[in-house]
């Protein structure tokens, strides 16, 4: 057998290329004062009623929109419209994750020159979305109480290169429901990720929500400066 093939590693070379895309489109909304924010979640753990409760409490001071993003369907992108938050709904079509060139295609049809948030919701999946640069400022994910407090050690590269980490459902907490350890799972999120911000929470309830959107409040702030 001679090495006569020639191997080209097609993911690296789109991931390359992602990247630099990436880098392009974070300084363009940066000068424009648009904060790009990337939520990424397990399905079901709460993406869209955070974001039900973020706008909510941000929209007198913030000028906000939503790309939404699932594999089908347009149900968590109409409950967002329903609440007065302007949401472009992408269809992946299969595709696990969201890249530059998608997400693209949600900013094209807003005009983020009025826009000082944007939340991007990526597709649930812990593995994929951690995987590739949407252009976003910021990289959030949630983990629900439901899911289990090892996670980290399951998906260490999405706690690795997060901002901010939502524990969302927090009412459970206590409950013959879970046997699930918040100390613990700190601990084992911050052998990742000494700088992450941890923000536990119940979009259910409201509780602990003023502490992540004060946060939001700042990292806008800072960047707009």
């Amino acid at each position: 057998m001679t090495d006569s093939v020639k191997l080209i590693k097609v993911r690296e070379s789109i991931q390359a290329d992602n990247d630099q895309q990436a880098q392009d489109l974070r300084k363009e909304l940066k000068a424009r004062k648009t904060l790009l924010i990337n939520l990424m979640s397990s399905p079901g753990a709460g993406k869209t009623s955070l974001l039900l409760q973020t706008t909510g409490r941000l929209k007198d001071e913030y000028r906000m929109a939503v790309i939404e993003a699932d594999i089908d369907s347009t149900v968590d992108a109409q409950r967002l419209a329903d609440s007065g938050v302007e949401a472009i709904q992408l269809q992946t079509d299969g595709f696990c994750h969201l890249d530059v060139p998608m997400v693209q295609q949600g900013l094209d049809s807003l005009d983020t020159h009025v826009l000082d948030i944007i939340f991007i919701e990526n597709v649930g999946n812990l593995v994929c979305p951690a995987e590739f640069d949407t252009g976003a400022a910021l990289d959030v994910m949630i983990l629900s109480v439901p899911e289990g407090d090892d996670k980290p050690l399951k998906y260490p590269l999405m706690f690795s290169k997060c901002d901010a980490l939502i524990v969302n459902k927090t009412d459970f907490l206590g409950t013959p429901l879970t046997d699930f350890d918040l100390e613990l799972l700190e601990k084992r999120v911050r052998k990742l990720n000494r700088e992450i911000r941890i923000f536990p929470l119940s979009s259910r309830t409201g509780e602990g929500i003023k502490a992540w959107t004060d946060w939001l409040a700042t990292m806008a702030a800072e960047h707009n400066t």
